[in-house]
């Protein structure tokens, strides 16, 4: 999956339909922002960290992320100087590592209130069917167990999924149990609806940020300042743009 990924088909006229792997038969709706028609999908190994420091640029027409709430799920301490913006997809391979990589900034940094790593939803549904029902079960968990179990959901996710639309999704069941989650209550919000306008929003947000692939990062400075990051970086590139910046 190295390199470019062609859209192959008019996602805007992409029916909804039903994984059938799906325990809570839940519809799978594929909402693609324009500028994401328009192009193509892309996973980069790469990252061009912008020297202007302004993602919301005329070239681009990309804008800032939306302000860190207490509605966002933050690892670290949420008045850190260094907030990472990450924007991801549980079913993508790149984004299964740079998880690890994440893990590793929050030990450098994290501990001391540097920064800290906050993650949004950003399921590309043409390429991952199970993308949107496992980022519900995330949001459902976090309702259920708080900001840590989130967390701990989203580790031991990585750490149990092959990745790649590979997933049983039978493997949520198994961590929901792992996690003391009521498993009626985690039922029942799976099927309410109350998380696909939240999924929805944060995946146009990642596309109107500049967006085209995950993982899409994005490092905001405590002066406002962004420096976009795309795609899967190592830990050693992490540390150069962080030293850097908190410089």
């Amino acid at each position: 999956m190295n390199g470019e990924i062609k859209n192959e088909s008019n996602l805007q006229n992409t029916p909804n339909v039903q994984n059938s792997q799906n325990p809570w038969n839940i519809p799978i709706a594929i909402v693609i922002a324009g500028a994401l028609i328009a192009g193509a999908v892309y996973f980069s190994g790469t990252s061009k960290v912008a020297e202007d420091n302004q993602n919301n640029n005329e070239q681009t027409g990309a804008i800032a992320p939306s302000p860190v709430t207490s509605a966002d799920h933050v690892f670290g301490n949420r008045n850190a100087k260094i907030k990472i913006i990450e924007y991801s997809d549980f079913e993508c391979p790149f984004c299964k590592s740079f998880h690890t990589v994440m893990k590793q900034v929050i030990d450098a940094y994290g501990k001391d209130g540097q920064v800290a790593w906050v993650y949004r939803h950003f399921p590309i549904e043409q390429l991952h069917t199970k993308a949107r029902t496992e980022a519900i079960a995330s949001e459902c968990v976090a309702e259920l167990g708080g900001n840590d179990d989130f967390w701990k959901f989203a580790d031991r996710f990585f750490e149990l999924s092959p990745s790649n639309d590979q997933t049983d999704l039978n493997v949520i069941n198994q961590i929901v149990k792992e996690l003391n989650i009521d498993s009626a209550k985690f039922n029942e919000c799976m099927t309410s609806g109350k998380y696909d306008k939240l999924i929805t929003d944060s995946f146009n947000e990642a596309i109107k940020t500049g967006g085209t692939g995950t993982p899409w990062s994005i490092i905001v400075t405590e002066d406002g300042e962004l420096y976009p990051v795309n795609g899967l970086q190592s830990f050693s590139v992490m540390k150069e743009i962080l030293d850097t910046l908190l410089k």
